[in-house]
């Protein structure tokens, strides 16, 4: 607990009893109203960037993505060499603790990685099966050992869900105990979780790089209603919000009080189908409902010509996007005669859509009223967004809009999550192609680029005809602060620079 918190004086505490005031109101501790709250502190079991984005500044990896997103930087390994056949990686570790004040350990590192590969609960296995071996040679070098060379390796220690743990902590308290209270090296550390509310993170003083952290706190607040979480900002209840709602946004630039932060992102949206459930599983079926989908309008409408219309699952500016992919047309009518060819007129589906989201429940009555031409029956089901995710797992639900940001450089997480046939079972959306799955796993070990960057290309073109989701836009990270708030930035993956934010 840092000195600005536990100098409170007995005033100041009958003060906040009395009138509610929140202990974030002191100097040095930014508040952060965001949607949803987080599911897990236990980085191989989420892939929600609700998870993730608390997750980089709590736990630290081994290797960082920079603030352009662009280039590997160090991060606990100061330093790496790769052999010449491709096979060993290793990594020399800095100084640092965790905020228990144990060090940080080669040991700590390789239980990490291994734990990622083999831990049954593990969301992120198949992009770390290519690890063959991980040992500590010294408490400060870790070495890793492939089976098979590997072009995204390095790209993916960049994974906040590849975190490095403390292996002892972990072992000892058990994996359920260290998901609700966890122990990192990140610039910050849990203090507390109140479920359904916020996350209280304090500075962590054990931190390898301490003196350069300005903030004493952070708290993540999760407000679901969009335009309560700007209200709150405006008024001042909080120092940032993300997720401004693109309505807002040419309101909220002339609120002297405030700042629009825009950032370039690899965030795309997306409708996911249940491919399991009925005439779904039918190509022609989502080919159809791919054509009665207008996502120009989509776009005018909801992002107020701040998106632009997506037509890849690998995004604009990201490596190995192919931007001569197909775009179906819209055409209703077509594809209404399309449905009725593959024995699916009178289609009816139901809608899982994140209450609360201002534009996904925009998109969610045009995606009824354009499918309606096309003579589908869309049911509407709002639900919170802490229970959608539940949802896609337990496959209750035919069609959903969701969104993804990469996290790290290569292709090759996003194109496994999403058409690797994972333990996700492709984000959910159980989506089964052989020769999808075989490519996936062939551009993951392909080490010369033109041919593996004609991988990717043929990967999108195949998603694209067997519409594993419905590409609808890309848009940048649009969050809003007070006038006082100075660094709070996204870099492209969403991760936030907490350590280097300023509360003036």
């Amino acid at each position: 607990m840092t000195a600005k918190w536990t100098r409170l004086s007995v005033a100041t505490v009958l003060a906040t009893l009395v009138f509610g005031t929140s202990i974030a109101d002191a100097a040095g501790v930014l508040t952060i109203g965001r949607r949803e709250d987080g599911t897990t502190f236990d980085p191989i079991k989420t892939a929600q960037n609700v998870d993730n984005w608390v997750f980089s500044n709590v736990f630290d990896v081994l290797v960082r993505v920079d603030k352009s997103g662009t280039k590997l930087i160090p991060g606990l390994a100061e330093s790496w060499t790769i052999s010449d056949d491709g096979l060993t990686y290793t990594f020399k570790l800095r100084d640092a603790k965790f905020s228990n004040g144990d060090a940080v350990t080669a040991d700590d590192a390789a239980f990490s990685i291994l734990r990622i590969r083999d831990n049954p609960g593990s969301l992120w296995a198949d992009s770390f099966k290519v690890v063959d071996t991980a040992t500590a040679a010294d408490p400060k070098t870790l070495v890793v050992k492939l089976k098979t060379p590997s072009a995204p390796f390095l790209s993916s220690m960049a994974l906040p869900n590849v975190s490095v743990l403390p292996k002892k902590v972990v072992e000892s308290e058990g994996e359920d105990a260290f998901g609700e209270a966890p122990i990192g090296s990140g610039a910050f550390a849990v203090k507390e979780w109140r479920r359904g509310d916020r996350v209280i993170l304090e500075k962590n003083p054990n931190y390898w790089d301490a003196a350069n952290v300005s903030l004493d706190g952070v708290e993540w607040i999760s407000i679901p209603d969009d335009n309560t979480r700007m209200l709150k900002v405006q008024a001042g209840e909080l120092d940032t919000a993300l997720f401004v709602p693109f309505s807002r946004v040419a309101e909220l630039k002339k609120d002297p009080n405030l700042k629009i932060v825009a950032n370039p992102s690899t965030r795309e949206d997306h409708m996911l189908i249940n491919h399991s459930h009925g005439l779904l599983g039918k190509k022609e079926v989502r080919q159809a409902l791919d054509m009665a989908i207008d996502k120009k309008a989509i776009v005018d409408a909801v992002t107020f010509g701040i998106g632009e219309v997506a037509y890849s699952y690998i995004p604009k500016g990201a490596l190995y996007h192919y931007a001569d992919n197909l775009q179906r047309p819209y055409d209703p009518e077509k594809a209404k005669a399309m449905l009725a060819a593959a024995g699916a007129s009178d289609l009816k589906l139901n809608y899982v859509v994140n209450a609360g989201n201002e534009a996904d429940e925009q998109i969610a009555v045009l995606m009824q009223q354009m499918l309606a031409k096309a003579g589908v029956t869309v049911d509407l089901q709002k639900v919170d967004p802490s229970q959608s995710w539940n949802m896609l797992i337990d496959g209750s639900y035919d069609l959903s809009v969701m969104y993804w940001t990469n996290d790290i450089l290569d292709p090759d997480q996003k194109t496994t999550f999403t058409l690797g046939d994972d333990s996700n079972m492709n984000y959910m959306t159980r989506y089964k192609s052989q020769p999808v799955k075989d490519l996936v796993a062939a551009a993951r070990v392909e080490m010369d680029p033109k041919k593996r960057e004609q991988m990717y290309i043929d990967l999108q073109k195949m998603a694209k005809d067997d519409v594993n989701w419905i590409d609808l836009y890309y848009s940048p990270y649009i969050n809003v602060t007070r006038a006082n708030i100075e660094n709070f930035d996204q870099n492209p993956l969403g991760r936030f620079f907490l350590e280097e934010t300023k509360k003036n």
